[in-house]
């Protein structure tokens, strides 16, 4: 829950950097206490979560994505999500991103969750859904992606977001609040 920011002001803003998918600002503020201070801030179109949850004979499986995270030097598992192009949907954009990133289309895409993964430096707002009834129709990566599929049992998914395996903030949110709803 949030309450309006009293006493606090914008004066000036200023773009450092318009990127591919976000831009950088420098944000100068006035304080309640009369100080000035400079804010480095991520400006974000939002972001669309995937939990892809495939159901095999009976057993529950969620599908990951091994992704190469240049900022942290490695690859990492996480589930699949993906930036809202301008105007879009989060609804469609999780749709498209299932199906570039894990080559499955869900016939149930179903909201789970929206948050905010780092207010304190991005306006970025990521929409999660629960991807079901999946139908295999191959990977359509993009040309920067280098995407391995990785499909792991739900109660090993869990699992590994309770005891620190995984290390991806939003997988983790999506994966434990999925299983406390009873969906995993």
């Amino acid at each position: 829950m949030s309450t309006p920011d009293e006493g606090i002001r914008e004066i000036s803003r200023t773009t450092v950097r318009k990127g591919r998918k976000f831009d950088f600002e420098l944000v100068r503020v006035g304080m309640p206490n009369g100080r000035t201070i400079e804010v480095d801030l991520v400006r974000h179109g939002g972001a669309a979560v995937i939990l892809p949850i495939l159901s095999t004979a009976g057993a529950r499986h969620v599908v990951f994505v091994r992704n190469h995270r240049f900022s942290i030097r490695r690859s990492i598992l996480e589930i699949p999500a993906g930036t809202l192009e301008k105007g879009e949907e989060p609804i469609a954009c999780a749709g498209r991103e299932l199906i570039e990133e894990t080559g499955f289309r869900a016939a149930r895409i179903e909201p789970l969750v929206e948050f905010l993964p780092s207010p304190g430096m991005s306006d970025e707002r990521m929409y999660t859904f629960v991807a079901t009834d999946l139908t295999e129709v191959g990977q359509q990566l993009e040309e920067d992606e280098s995407i391995q599929v990785e499909i792991i049992p739900a109660a090993e998914a869990v699992a590994m977001a309770a005891d620190g395996r995984l290390e991806d903030g939003k997988s983790i949110l999506a994966i434990l609040l999925a299983a406390r709803k009873g969906l995993l």
